[in-house]
């Protein structure tokens, strides 16, 4: 899901225009600014549509993808398993979808927003659920994990952050795996997707390129040959994806991870149609890529500057996001905080020293 950062570009001032095409900081959006509504869809190219699926809060959606395959259709993400997101898939069944069978469900990665219904829909049609190994395997892992608090582990995690007891306490009493409170059950077997991989669907070649940072093995699909890629949270044209350092693995470097993904990424065509998963299909793959790339290191550089005294991660926020941090995304400005300084000192530019069960950073010495 995007960073707590992320800014939405703003309305268009004239609605009438929402369908026009435009284009804005590199990026050009031959769709306009509107979408699908839920239950609807829209034709974007020979065998391919779109539509949407309900989110809360500011994000307000996710874009799904339908590919023609043969007699029926093959689903690429699939929306939370909310009651609304369950109603605007059985409105397309009622409707534009009617009489069609689903032959398989892909999932781009294993954030709820993607994989909550995979598992009923997988049911639903009795199909396949197709995923790198890396996302089906966290997947399966987070929706058993459910117990009445957090391990000690998570505990350590927020104080060595720096957040105060009376937060911790506070997420202590929410328990801990809210994650399958919006997945139904992943399925127990899958399809493995794999870099490199050609997925033929329908009449058109999908190519899998893995990323991450964002996710451990997020899959994109690349078409060079119908100039179309679906991207996911891989590249998004606004807002930029959320990049944390997880409790499950706090010695890695995901945002060194998310910089040589978008690196690899820049070597695909320029010219392809991205279809990412929140806002619109826009063209400009490498410009976004560019600016994705330059605002990380930017941020970076300023938290460098920052850790002339030692700081912890909370004390970081306003230098990474220029905005006040509600407790509603807590949690993620944390991650986020801690994988830029987890970066900063992976390679060589700050230093980290625990006091009484807390990580303070400093730049390091030259």
């Amino acid at each position: 899901m995007p960073k707590p950062s992320s800014r939405a570009e703003p309305p268009s001032p004239d609605e009438s225009l929402a369908d026009t095409p435009y284009s804005h900081k590199g990026l050009t959006y031959p769709l306009g600014r509107s979408g699908p509504a839920a239950g609807e869809v829209t034709a974007l190219a020979d065998g391919v549509g779109w539509t949407r699926s309900p989110v809360p809060g500011s994000l307000n959606h996710i874009n799904l993808w339908l590919l023609e395959d043969g007699d029926g259709v093959a689903l690429v993400d699939s929306g939370l398993d909310i009651p609304p997101a369950r109603e605007a898939w059985e409105a397309l069944f009622a409707g534009p979808l009617a009489g069609q069978t689903v032959t398989r469900v892909i999932c781009t990665h294993f954030h709820p927003d993607h994989l909550g219904l995979a598992g009923w829909l997988c049911e639903m049609f009795g199909v396949r659920l197709w995923m790198t190994r890396g996302e089906w395997l966290f997947a399966r892992m987070l929706t058993t994990d459910v117990r009445d608090a957090p391990p000690a582990e998570a505990t350590a995690y927020w104080r060595a952050a720096g957040w105060d007891e009376e937060r911790i306490a506070a997420e202590t009493e929410k328990g801990w795996g809210r994650f399958a409170s919006v997945v139904s059950p992943v399925p127990v077997s899958y399809v493995r997707l794999q870099e490199g991989d050609t997925v033929r669907i329908g009449a058109r070649d999908w190519r899998v390129v893995v990323g991450s940072g964002h996710s451990p093995e997020h899959a994109c699909l690349v078409d060079e040959a119908g100039k179309l890629m679906i991207a996911g949270d891989q590249v998004l044209p606004r807002i930029t994806s959320n990049v944390s350092l997880a409790l499950s693995e706090p010695e890695a470097d995901p945002l060194g991870e998310w910089l040589d993904s978008i690196a690899k990424l820049r070597r695909l065509p320029d010219d392809l149609l991205v279809l990412p998963s929140h806002g619109e299909p826009f063209t400009g793959l490498h410009a976004r890529l560019d600016a994705l790339a330059e605002g990380h290191r930017g941020r970076l550089d300023a938290l460098h500057d920052h850790l002339a005294e030692p700081r912890r991660a909370v004390d970081c926020f306003s230098i990474l996001f220029g905005r006040a941090i509600g407790d509603g995304v807590y949690g993620l400005a944390t991650g986020e905080a801690l994988a830029h300084l987890r970066h900063l000192q992976a390679g060589g530019r700050a230093r980290r020293e625990v006091r009484d069960g807390v990580a303070w950073y400093r730049q390091a010495a030259a």
